[in-house]
């Protein structure tokens, strides 16, 4: 997905990163901040100018593990979901090929979807649409 995006988005003043940068997520209930690695991220916001983190997602993607995949269902949806800029989730499996992604329909209301095989996923936030195919190309399942 990575190699997809960052080809897609070449010169469309989108920055694509791969696991090497945090997202910053302010908590407003007790000012303080957390910080995630996604797997894949994408911003195109002109504030984002930090080095070492971003702060305006508008495409997350984090590739489920047995170790990680209810911290990604759960707490990092929930806190992903609270960045004003994010339009899309997207929890990749790695023992299946199944795909969800979470969309932002309007403040503080989301839809969700999951994909299977036959699907295609349509990443409204970077106007690209990628098949399984695309998507677990090289991954071998089972």
């Amino acid at each position: 997905m990575y190699a997809s995006l960052l080809t897609h988005l070449r010169g469309s003043g989108c920055k694509t990163f791969i696991a090497d940068m945090k997202v910053k997520i302010a908590l407003a209930e007790n000012g303080s901040d957390i910080f995630y690695y996604p797997d894949v991220m994408v911003t195109f916001d002109p504030q984002d100018t930090e080095k070492y983190y971003k702060s305006y997602p508008c495409l997350i993607v984090e590739v489920l593990s047995p170790s990680t995949q209810d911290l990604d269902r759960r707490e990092k949806r929930l806190n992903y979901q609270s960045l004003g800029s994010l339009q899309e989730y997207v929890l990749v499996e790695q023992t299946e090929i199944k795909v969800a992604i979470y969309r932002r329909l309007e403040v503080g209301c989301w839809s969700g979807e999951i994909l299977g095989k036959e699907d295609y996923l349509k990443l409204n936030s970077v106007g690209l649409t990628l098949t399984m195919t695309d998507i677990y190309d090289e991954v071998l399942i089972g």
